[in-house]
């Protein structure tokens, strides 16, 4: 194990691996270390080798070979990294919502219900403001696209996410995980009224993730 965690990429690696509240993939991996994907692979077969890691092929419907996620193996130590127990029960929810066929017209309707009561906590007359006010709370760090936007009657404002603190959980289920933050919206601007969501784009569509709301 020691000889395993001796070298610094493996190392790298396996601190992903401990501080993530689910599985990941090879390209994932490489991507936040900045590596190839065959040489991530090398390494996570070493440390599977040495009980470190086990790999999971899933397949999410799409024709074609199945995805391998990797995760710490039963009884691989923590090393300190173990994620904080919200972030991992958040992805164990997750998983299984997906396991027990949640769709994300599910997800939708339970962020919407949320974001009502969110809504109703709201000292905001504005849909706007009280939605802005959320997204904050929320870590979204909300901001307009055009500078000087007010939501005044008639217009329609975009609100461009410059952080998203479901990002990880989003990658890993995009369909539930998106579209909960959708419903979340809408319950908001929907309960303190005066505006509706007209568009809310994801990490997969081609513009930054957004959220656009009519005043009015």
């Amino acid at each position: 194990m020691l000889k395993a965690l001796g070298d610094e990429t493996r190392y790298a690696m396996y601190e992903e691996l401990a501080t993530s509240p689910q599985a990941l993939s090879a390209q994932e991996l490489a991507d936040r270390l900045g590596l190839h994907a065959n040489t991530v692979r090398l390494h996570l077969e070493r440390l599977r080798e040495a009980g470190l890691v086990d790999v999971e092929a899933v397949h999410r419907g799409t024709v074609g070979r199945p995805q391998h996620l990797y995760f710490l193996a039963p009884g691989a130590p923590g090393l300190g990294f173990d994620p904080p127990a919200h972030a991992l029960l958040a992805g164990l929810l997750a998983a299984m919502a997906e396991t027990l066929g949640a769709s994300g017209d599910d997800a939708v309707e339970t962020g919407r219900a949320w974001g009502v009561d969110a809504g109703k906590r709201s000292r905001s007359r504005s849909s706007l403001a009280a939605l802005t006010t959320e997204l904050h709370r929320l870590g979204f760090e909300p901001a307009f696209e055009v500078e000087g936007a007010d939501g005044s009657d008639g217009e329609a404002v975009r609100l461009d996410f410059l952080h998203c603190p479901f990002r990880e959980l989003a990658e890993a289920y995009p369909d539930l995980v998106c579209k909960l933050h959708r419903g979340i919206c809408e319950g908001v601007v929907h309960q303190v009224g005066g505006g509706n969501v007209e568009a809310f784009a994801t990490l997969y569509d081609p513009d930054p993730c957004h959220v656009t709301v009519a005043v009015g």
